[in-house]
């Protein structure tokens, strides 16, 4: 069996999310890297796009900000922000990937503060950018993120991108458009998904290494588990290979 590291784990996992023909806005780091994984393995038709405006460009290499020229190079549009974000708004884009400081069980994400006072928070991050436009309008998001109790926690301090808000039907009746939202968590102990009917966070995989115990005592909140838990399938040796040697030779995402 091949070594590899959590993340390097995570990336190839969420490489297998993205299918042959879909489209999915990602920025800069690992999402990138899961991206250009799945384009040079079972996708080579993914549309990747990116914030600035770089529509399906073909990456030479890891760009370091979703402006970098490399998002542009063989592109077929260099188009702009907000042209990104009407794509979204259309329907048009099928994946994204967001990250934050905290989750809760609806898949509610908070990448603004820690604290209770806005004007005066305990810790300021950098907001969120194109991060709210992203979770409330591509159909699936999905989000890769080491777990613990205090990141995975029963409330966040701040909504910056919704996810199922309160539960069951609470985002289609805030007006974001129905069949949108959280698809699948990605952490270095389990893949998770969300129930249909209470839209809480499910355990549907746990990766190798980890066990039950392990995955709810680094939860602040109560897991659902999925009737069939099945194991996560390791990386393979050649999705290591192409992840080392042609996405990230520098090693910038995956570690050294």
């Amino acid at each position: 069996m091949a070594d590899y590291n959590p993340m390097e784990l995570m990336i190839c996992v969420a490489a297998r999310n993205l299918e042959d023909g879909a489209t999915v806005v990602v920025g800069t780091g690992a999402p990138c890297a899961a991206a250009m994984l799945s384009q040079k393995t079972h996708s080579p038709n993914l549309t990747i796009m990116f914030e600035a405006g770089g529509v399906a460009p073909v990456l030479p290499s890891m760009p370091i900000s979703v402006g970098d020229s490399r998002t542009f190079h063989k592109a077929i549009l260099a188009s702009s922000m907000p042209d990104i974000m009407e794509t979204c708004q259309r329907g048009m884009v099928d994946y994204t990937f967001l990250g934050g400081a905290q989750i809760d069980m609806y898949g509610n994400i908070n990448s603004t503060m820690i604290g209770d006072n806005h004007a005066k928070p305990k810790v300021r991050f950098p907001g969120s950018g194109g991060a709210n436009d992203l979770a409330s309008l591509c159909w699936r998001t999905m989000v890769m993120t080491p777990q613990d109790s205090k990141r995975f926690t029963d409330k966040i301090d701040f909504i910056t991108s919704p996810g199922y808000l309160t539960g069951g039907n609470s985002r289609y009746e805030a007006g974001l458009p129905k069949g949108t939202g959280p698809y699948r968590i990605i952490t270095n102990m389990a893949i998770m998904g969300f129930d249909e009917v209470s839209k809480r966070m499910k355990v549907l995989s746990i990766n190798p290494g980890y066990n039950r115990a392990d995955i709810q005592d680094n939860c602040g909140f109560e897991l659902l588990w999925a009737d069939r838990i099945t194991d996560t399938e390791p990386p393979h040796e050649d999705a290591l290979r192409i992840l080392r040697n042609e996405v990230d030779p520098h090693r910038y995402v995956i570690g050294r």
